[in-house]
């Protein structure tokens, strides 16, 4: 049964076990929920939410290492990332050097202009975003 016809199936019954809540209609048809964690900076790969990139952009925080590293759609990236205080200091990025589609090209460029610099960041649940000194804005989800 679908989600849509359990909630509109008329009177439910519910019942909460810790962070799982189970609904269940009068027909004994059962959904259950639980709630998921909240992503940590770092240590969760990062993917980067925009259409030119077609999921293939991500960025990890390592806490242990003091680096980031991923992908920007094409290149592979790696720099120093300090972290404190709603902020992450980024070093100079260190990157391959592929040429790609001119779409993944303009994106590479976007998330390299966070690089060199210091970046605002806000982790909201399982959403990441970036802001750099300009007001320039990445957004990012935690992947799977």
């Amino acid at each position: 049964m679908s989600l849509a016809r359990t909630l509109s199936d008329g009177n439910l019954t519910a019942e909460v076990d810790g962070d799982k809540l189970t609904l269940t209609t009068t027909d004994g048809d059962r959904v259950a929920l639980t709630k998921e964690k909240a992503a940590p900076l770092a240590g969760t790969k990062w993917a980067i939410t925009s259409p030119d990139t077609d999921g293939k952009a991500h960025l990890t925080f390592d806490e242990k290492t003091g680096l980031v590293n991923g992908s920007l759609g094409c290149n592979k990236v790696r720099a120093e990332a300090t972290v404190r205080d709603g902020s992450i200091t980024l070093g100079t990025a260190s990157t391959t050097r592929m040429m790609c589609d001119t779409s993944l090209m303009n994106t590479e460029k976007t998330l390299l202009g966070l690089f060199d610099g210091t970046v605002k960041y806000r982790v909201d649940h399982r959403t990441l975003v970036l802001t750099s000194e300009n007001g320039e804005r990445v957004n990012a989800s935690a992947a799977e």
